[in-house]
């Protein structure tokens, strides 16, 4: 290709509004342009590193045996109601409404598709296993779309989905899953690591993130210093015992607190540590009001109290719904004398506090000398807090460290949550009817872009790995109005060409500071140099990752060059 007749578009600043290194280069490089919040255009650059992601990821799909298909992006919003999960699914699915009013959503995810082919067009045990997958864009109205591709409202995404006899059948299929994927994350040059994690919206219970660790990513990996325990902070259990001091209760008192609310304030004010507060949080489960106790120095965690109530949502208490119920505004919220349909659940860490503090349900008060049991009644007990750095690893291994992660692929055990509901059962040996076991696989391949160069970038622009780099060569005539270097760069072009090898030309009539600016911001690992020694036959070759120049006679820049590529 020749790059004055590419488009890329490239910028010299780093442009309002893109905020981690990924957006930044994508837009600087010319991959990408922005249409809308959250909504991009791959630009010619950007869609043949996306080709190159998507590549890789169908061949690790096919070498495990799954089968490519397409599905509608527009899918029927009968099938989601049957599901569950048009109203479950909450905001970020958008709906359309045709014009004869019938409504549909455009895709975040194809279970309720798949399921309802497989239903039609599988009848026996004898077309089971088998795994169906594609290749194709996504849509989710996320609230804040933001850091370019990694979070965004349309998205290049591979989902695959499973059907097996059984939940054996469906734990060798998930293994497959999470093989391929580990191959495909290394083969990508990846530092990442497979976390347990929540099923959310997907439902189901076994699943696993593949995160790829970095300083930008949106969830937190809580993993050991000396083991291979990893999982999401939201998810992470609580391996902590607790014991209570031996101080003697005290009479409980009621105090003015007018300008505290928080925890912070409220232990400051008594002159006392955060863990002597009981943090009260009031939350709408599944309509129902839930307060949530935990430690004022942890906290809470409403992933936890959905699976623990097995709940379909849980939201945050609004200030009215607050006011409503319990009477006080937040901040002075406790369990103390709570109307009597609020339930009260607590993390065990809470059991052990003496004489603590909490909101006394009247404005500008707190209670102290709070004790579990004597002043208040909890329905249960049970892991609600976030895991901590320094808590002790959940499998008795070493310590939690944290890091930061970018989620590029989730494999989930679906069960039979979808087969159920949309009616897809097989006929086995006996002639009996027996609901389809599912799992869900998928790999965000447009995030998967920007991770890679989240990671593989350093201060002059990106530095692809040779699998997913737009062009093998970069080949820059630094002075194209020489007519010996020009005859020599289009005497190369065509031979590269002839050897197989994807070439970026660069013929442009800049100078020679702006195409090697290019070249850094560009990434393409290997480039080939033609300057004043053109009449004798010599150009440089630079390796974009390590800075290397070498300068070579054309006699040996194939074998160089073949050589190269195996690296």
């Amino acid at each position: 290709m020749r790059q004055s007749t590419f488009l890329v578009p490239t910028l010299r600043d780093i442009p309002s509004g893109a905020d981690v290194i990924s957006h930044q280069l994508m837009l600087r490089s010319g991959m990408i342009r922005q249409s809308a919040a959250g909504v991009y255009s791959f630009l010619p650059l950007g869609w043949k590193v996306l080709r190159k992601v998507e590549e890789i990821v169908r061949e690790e799909m096919d070498l495990s045996g799954a089968q490519e298909m397409f599905m509608p992006s527009i899918q029927p919003s009968e099938l989601w109601k049957d599901s569950g999960r048009w109203e479950a699914y909450g905001p970020e699915l958008m709906r359309v409404t045709d014009r004869h009013s019938r409504e549909f959503a455009l895709g975040p995810t194809h279970e309720e598709v798949i399921t309802s082919i497989v239903r039609d067009d599988v009848r026996s045990y004898k077309e089971l296993p088998m795994t169906l997958y594609q290749i194709q864009t996504k849509f989710r109205d996320e609230r804040r779309p933001r850091f370019g591709v990694l979070r965004g409202r349309e998205f290049l995404m591979k989902d695959a989905y499973s059907f097996d006899l059984d939940f054996a059948g469906l734990d060798k299929s998930y293994q497959q899953m999470y093989d391929a994927y580990t191959k495909i994350f290394t083969r990508l040059n990846l530092n990442f690591r497979a976390v347990v994690a929540d099923s959310g919206a997907m439902g189901g219970k076994d699943t696993h993130e593949f995160m790829v660790l970095s300083d930008v990513g949106e969830d937190t990996i809580a993993y050991s210093d000396e083991s291979n325990f990893a999982a999401n902070i939201e998810i992470a259990p609580v391996n902590v015992s607790y014991e209570k001091t031996n101080e003697e209760f005290q009479e409980m008192k009621e105090v003015e607190t007018p300008d505290q609310r928080t925890i912070e304030e409220v232990s400051s004010f008594f002159e006392t540590s955060p863990s002597k507060c009981i943090k009260s949080l009031l939350f709408i489960v599944d309509e129902k009001p839930v307060l949530l106790l935990v430690r004022g120095d942890h906290e809470a965690n409403d992933i936890k109290l959905k699976h623990e109530l097995d709940a379909e949502s849980v939201e945050l208490a609004t200030s009215e719904q607050t006011q409503q119920i319990i009477g006080v505004s937040q901040g002075f919220v406790g369990p103390v004398h709570v109307p009597y349909e609020v339930q009260v659940y607590a993390d065990p860490a809470v059991k052990s506090i003496v004489n603590g503090i909490c909101g006394a349900n009247t404005e500008k008060k707190h209670f102290i000398n709070v004790n579990t049991e004597r002043d208040f009644h909890v329905t249960a007990y049970a892991d609600l807090r976030n895991i901590q750095e320094g808590d002790p690893s959940p499998d008795g291994k070493g310590k939690i460290l944290f890091k930061e992660g970018i989620e590029v692929g989730h494999v989930f055990k679906l069960g039979t949550k979808y087969s159920e509901a949309l009616g897809a059962q097989y006929l086995n040996d006996q002639g009996k009817a027996k609901p389809i076991v599912m799992g869900s696989y998928g790999v965000g391949v447009s995030r998967t872009v920007a991770a890679v160069i989240e990671e593989h970038h350093d201060d002059n622009g990106i530095v692809w790995p040779a699998c997913v780099s737009p062009f093998d060569i970069h080949l820059i005539a630094i002075n194209v109005k020489q007519s010996e270097q020009k005859k020599l760069a289009e005497m190369l072009y065509k031979q590269f060409q002839n050897d197989g090898y994807d070439v970026l030309y660069d013929d442009r009539p800049e100078r020679a500071g702006v195409k090697f600016k290019d070249a850094d911001l560009i990434g393409i690992p290997l480039r080939v140099q033609i300057g004043k020694r053109a009449s004798e036959n010599i150009v440089e070759v630079k390796d974009r990752k390590t800075g290397n120049v070498e300068e070579l006679y054309i006699d040996d820049l194939s074998a160089f060059v073949k050589q190269y590529s195996r690296q």
